[in-house]
């Protein structure tokens, strides 16, 4: 569909509840997923019932399915902060004990290497294969 910014529109099945458009138009506007979903149900309530469902169908007809290798590069993103409520990403205390996370994870990595670089067996291994 249509692209802003390097950005393409797609339908988000697997995060989405009936065909992902919803969820599709969340990611492409960069806002929380149950806020469009919110706002196109009042809508279909308050009188915009043939209009909702008659763009909501024609979405699921004309939108493509997200590609399985755009979903991996997001989940493997660096850690967003959402700076407005209703924009995607993480609050800034999850972000903050997420970061704290993969530090404390890098962190015991670096121990357990430098525990086996400075052993009595790693200078033993490296004696035997020079020989």
């Amino acid at each position: 569909m249509g692209t802003t910014n390097g950005r393409t529109l797609y339908r988000n099945p697997k995060s989405g509840k009936i065909a992902g458009v919803c969820s599709g138009i969340a990611d492409y506007f960069n806002f929380e997923t149950w806020l469009v979903r919110v706002l196109a149900v009042s809508i279909f309530l308050l009188g915009g019932t043939g209009v909702v469902f008659v763009i909501y169908i024609a979405l699921w007809m004309i939108l493509d399915v997200k590609p399985h290798a755009l979903e991996y590069d997001e989940q493997h993103k660096d850690i967003e902060v959402k700076k407005k409520v209703w924009q995607a990403g993480e609050p800034a205390k999850r972000a903050l004990f997420d970061v704290s996370r993969q530090f404390n994870g890098l962190e015991a990595r670096l121990q357990r290497l430098e525990k086996h670089v400075t052993s009595d067996s790693f200078d033993l291994k490296r004696e035997i294969n020079s020989l």
